[in-house]
């Protein structure tokens, strides 16, 4: 190969590995998903033959799934921001604290990602549960008469997502916050502005990306738990991952399933871009 074929062809010799392993682990399988919700159901059998458009006007048709859309939204949405209000001083304290509470903060904020998601999801179950440890703790001290409604809800799905998800939110926004020049912040207070003004003007606007990837993350992940929602959530709640499982495997609706699936892709990704375009008029401005 001649000086200028490599000058030509080089850069793509060089990622064709990693586009090979995105094509075949995740372009094909959407392509697949994509295809299968245009199927028609089947009986007995995953999906019957020929095409229809059937399985998403089941889902337009039908206020319950819309529902539960909007119900999973709302669960991603209220975990991302419990993620970036519990989060964010976390990252700080580790980006600008001491090099000894650094350490142990890492270790801290890592150490959940060393339990697998069904153990700490059956942890929650034993805290929250109408026995759990923390009502019965409660009402041993006399402060309440029966035990509070922890599980089988939206709350306890959301106290479970951000005790998962919680590092995601804090490693972005760490590190964003070490990559500002503190002297900035020191130019800042010795021209007189306080430390609130200094971080309020200074450090949360070029920590913009941080939370805008720790959000993102955070969001995501929310929208496609499966684990924590149904051991959390029970039959009473029902996220759009849980009802994609059931479409899947326990009714064997392939093609209404991918649908679903489809269906709150989609809307995530419109979520997402929008959340994007906004954060970033905004770290523009």
């Amino acid at each position: 190969m001649n000086v200028a074929a490599k000058k030509r062809f080089g850069p793509l010799l060089l990622i064709a590995p990693a586009a090979i392993l995105i094509g075949v682990f995740l372009v094909l399988p959407y392509l697949n998903i994509v295809v299968m919700s245009f199927r028609m159901p089947g009986q007995g059998t995953p999906y019957g033959p020929g095409f229809t458009l059937v399985n998403y006007g089941k889902f337009f048709s039908d206020i319950f799934y819309i529902q539960q859309v909007a119900n999973t939204l709302w669960i991603g949405f209220v975990t991302t921001l419990a993620c970036l209000i519990l989060g964010y001083p976390v990252a700080w304290q580790l980006a600008r604290g001491n090099s000894a509470f650094r350490a142990m903060g890492y270790g801290l904020v890592l150490s959940p990602l060393l339990v697998g998601i069904v153990i700490r999801s059956y942890g929650w179950t034993i805290l929250l549960g109408n026995n759990g440890l923390i009502n019965r703790t409660l009402m041993g001290w006399g402060i309440i008469d029966g035990p509070l409604p922890l599980m089988y809800n939206a709350l306890g799905i959301v106290i479970a997502l951000v005790h998962v998800f919680l590092p995601f939110m804090i490693l972005p926004i760490m590190s964003a916050i070490q990559g500002i020049d503190p002297s900035l912040e020191a130019a800042a207070r010795s021209l007189g502005a306080s430390k609130a003004t200094a971080f309020r003007r200074i450090t949360l606007p070029l920590s913009l990306p941080g939370i805008q990837a720790g959000s993102i993350l955070v969001f995501v992940l929310s929208l496609s738990a499966y684990v924590t929602p149904s051991l959390i959530g029970g039959l009473r709640v029902k996220t759009m991952a849980v009802t994609v499982v059931d479409a899947l495997i326990d009714t064997f609706q392939w093609p209404f399933g991918s649908a679903l699936a489809l269906m709150l892709s989609v809307t995530g990704a419109i979520v997402v871009v929008v959340f994007g375009r906004l954060t970033v008029m905004k770290w523009k401005a």
